[in-house]
């Protein structure tokens, strides 16, 4: 059996303060692993899964977020590797692996044949912050959405994450499940829109935060009106509202091949500090 001196183990409450210590060293690189310790005080009823610590002499030196998602945490490759042979032991319950690229790469090459073929691997994402005011003027009629807004807001988020990720998140009856997400970010006041005439023409949310960071998720606007700057003013209002509201940085991870999205946050001030990947089932 491991033990807390050398070795993995699944962290509980009493390891909520060294975990914290952990993740803290790079608070937002680390938001939503930081995020789901404090709301769920580490307990695996809570998590909806476990928090996995690894130690060195008695002292944790990485961890590894395993449920829906699987998020390494200060993992280098070699934790990333222990990490995998443990996981190696036990059914996937993930749907998504994402993290630092160094360390997602490290436990996919242990566990991909056995986990099977996945839906998409996106090796080179763009992790981007800004804790500064946004270098364009935000635009003055995005607003925190409210639950009247569903209607007009609901199918632009089914719309966003179906051409993110390529599959309805409806799909298998998940629209009870998915509304219920929304309206736990609008009750949050996690959720900014833009409405043009009734018309939802951007949005954005706040996926998860801390006193720290908070990482944006779920920026769209409608095919019909690309091209026109909301994405940049729309973003820039996000940004200001975020630090006003929520806290003082704001990130986010881009595909690499999206140019238009990597244009428009490098003309609000996002700035490229690391990067991510990501492989989906």
């Amino acid at each position: 059996m491991l033990t807390t001196r050398h070795g993995v183990r699944v962290l509980a409450a009493a390891d909520l303060e060294e975990f914290l210590a952990l993740a803290n060293q790079d608070p937002v690189v680390n938001v939503f692993a930081i995020h789901r310790a404090q709301t769920t005080s580490l307990e695996p009823r809570w998590l909806g899964g476990e928090m996995w610590g690894r130690f060195d002499g008695g002292r944790l030196v990485s961890a590894c977020h395993v449920a829906a998602n699987l998020v390494p945490v200060q993992a280098g490759p070699e934790d990333a590797a222990v990490f995998a042979e443990r996981a190696l032991a036990r059914r996937r319950t993930a749907s998504t692996i994402v993290g630092p690229q160094d360390a997602v790469r490290a436990f996919w090459d242990l566990v991909g044949e056995s986990w099977g073929r996945p839906r998409d691997e996106r090796w080179d994402q763009r992790h981007l912050v800004i804790d500064a005011e946004p270098q364009v003027a935000p635009d003055p009629a995005v607003r925190v959405t409210a639950r009247t807004d569903l209607p007009a807001l609901y199918p632009a988020c089914v719309a966003m994450y179906t051409e993110e990720v390529g599959v309805s998140p409806e799909t298998g009856g998940g629209s009870e499940l998915y509304r219920t997400r929304v309206l736990q970010l609008i009750s949050r006041g996690w959720s900014f829109a833009r409405f043009d005439r009734g018309e939802l023409v951007f949005k954005a949310e706040v996926a998860c935060a801390t006193p720290d960071a908070a990482q944006i998720q779920g920026v769209w606007v409608p095919p019909h009106r690309r091209g026109e700057g909301l994405a940049v003013a729309g973003m820039a209002a996000v940004v200001s509202l975020v630090r006003d509201r929520i806290s003082p940085a704001v990130s986010l991870y881009v595909n690499e091949w999206n140019a238009p999205a990597r244009r428009a946050y490098e003309r609000v001030g996002f700035q490229e500090t690391t990067r991510f990947a990501t492989v989906m089932f």
